[in-house]
């Protein structure tokens, strides 16, 4: 990672011009969570002065020690790296952002408690904050996944409360357990604009991306907003099919990892996200599918996006089906056994647990009477956070012993590397439930287990 910054930042990528914005451009980032601390950290390894504004002080003093309040590979290293520059701090205070230049807003949208919409309160608090703190021929860019026509509601308000400013629609595509790469070296930029000039202001503030040749895709405000909810779609679509097509090949004594490595030889499905399991979670992918859907029917276009409601259908559906597997083979009377949980977080490389399908999973057990043990590399203690009267075992021997069926539910890279042999005499009963087919089922029946996998016959 430190390789990757330091080169995006060789001046010889850069003209003179482009040079000069880094050292003249200030930046601001408003929400420190994971896409505002990541932004914020990656801008300052450019080169830029970035101040990153949160309203909790134990999150900012956190930052400002070179401490993440979340996991992600590398970005701790590259926090400290940068906070040693000088050019790199956090505040309470939205009046240390009063010299900034550009102005992201990263905060969160997530979804609303009685309904499938967003809850835009983070983002429009943040405008009302940041609104008596901008400077003649400032531009804000918001960055926050938001329901089409939020940028042009929030453009109108900083007309009557700020209109020395403007604004923007940068959405983020970041994946959790590579966000540096997807920061620093993107597979594309996306910038909803209404003018020239502010196009041309984030063209000098993307210049050491763009001198990479990232492509560059200049958009209207709405449609800007619709890329980033149009690709998490697609991709749930991807998944939810496959492991639509799990159910089947179960039904029809078929394997669903051959199928899937058969059709995504097809150039135009390809291999990615064919992977059947437990489907996804997260704090992105499941709300912005539903707020999507919400967003729909406030246009009159609903029936348009009905077939969404069938794939967060399936990617439910998912996680009901390894407890019936669990039953199946363990019995319908859960009460007393143990089952062992390989993985909490809702994807390797990450601490988080929001809407874990693992986690979830857990719970349902949990409730049907059995004893849970769940480790995981990273997410324990959010984890516990969430479901405080599951139990955890940090120690992985612990979470093995004496189980009568374990559950491989998150595919961190330590899971493939156990030492099956010798964890065979941890448990009550060697069975292997393979939540995401990332296992060698003969490696583990060689070795003495019992191996299950949603879509694959026994």
């Amino acid at each position: 990672m430190k390789i990757l910054a330091e080169h995006l930042n060789r001046s010889f990528w850069l003209s003179p011009a482009s040079r000069l914005s880094i050292m003249k451009l200030r930046l601001s980032v408003i929400g420190t969570g994971y896409l505002g601390a990541t932004h914020a950290v990656c801008m300052s390894s450019l080169g830029y002065n970035v101040v990153g504004i949160d309203h909790d002080p134990e999150k900012v003093a956190m930052l400002n020690d070179g401490h993440l309040p979340m996991y992600e590979p590398g970005l701790e290293e590259l926090l400290k790296e940068q906070l040693a520059t000088g050019k790199l701090s956090f505040s309470t205070d939205f009046a240390d952002l009063a010299t900034a230049d550009v102005h992201f807003v990263c905060v969160g949208t997530p979804q609303m408690k009685d309904s499938l919409a967003a809850d835009l309160t983070y983002i429009e608090s943040s405008i009302a904050a940041l609104s008596p703190h901008l400077k003649s021929g400032s531009l804000v860019v918001g960055k926050s996944t938001v329901p089409v026509g939020t940028a042009q509601h929030l453009r109108e308000t900083l007309a009557s409360t700020a209109p020395q400013a403007d604004l923007a629609w940068n959405p983020e595509f970041l994946r959790e357990g590579f966000a540096i790469e997807d920061t620093l070296r993107p597979n594309r930029l996306v910038i909803g604009v209404t003018s020239d000039r502010a196009e041309s202001i984030l063209r000098e503030v993307y210049a050491p991306i763009i001198a990479l040749g990232t492509p560059w895709i200049r958009a209207d405000l709405p449609t800007a907003e619709l890329v980033k909810v149009a690709a998490n779609s697609f991709l749930a679509t991807k998944i939810s099919f496959i492991n639509a097509m799990a159910e089947v090949c179960e039904a029809a004594n078929a394997d669903v990892t051959i199928l899937a490595n058969a059709i995504g030889y097809d150039p135009r499905i390809g291999h990615k996200f064919l992977q059947a399991g437990i489907g996804f979670g997260g704090g992105c992918l499941p709300k912005d599918l539903r707020a999507f859907m919400a967003r729909a029917g406030e246009l009159g276009a609903s029936q348009a996006l009905e077939f969404l409601r069938e794939i967060d259908a399936i990617n439910l559906r998912a996680r009901q089906r390894v407890i019936d597997v669990v039953r199946k083979f363990v019995g319908d009377d859960l009460t007393g056994k143990t089952i062992a949980i390989l993985g909490a977080a809702f994807k390797p490389e990450s601490d988080d647990v929001r809407d874990s399908p693992a986690l979830d999973i857990a719970a349902q057990l949990h409730t049907a009477g059995a004893l849970i043990k769940i480790h995981d590399p990273k997410a324990l203690v959010n984890a516990k956070k969430r479901f405080p009267l599951l139990s955890f075992a940090s120690n992985i021997n612990d979470c093995f012993k004496d189980a009568d069926c374990v559950l491989h539910l998150t595919e961190w890279r330590e899971y493939r590397q156990l030492d099956l042999e010798q964890i065979r005499g941890l448990v009550k009963n060697p069975l292997i439930i393979d939540g995401r087919n990332a296992l060698d089922r003969e490696a583990w029946r060689t070795a003495g287990w019992t191996f299950h996998a949603l879509g694959r016959s026994d």
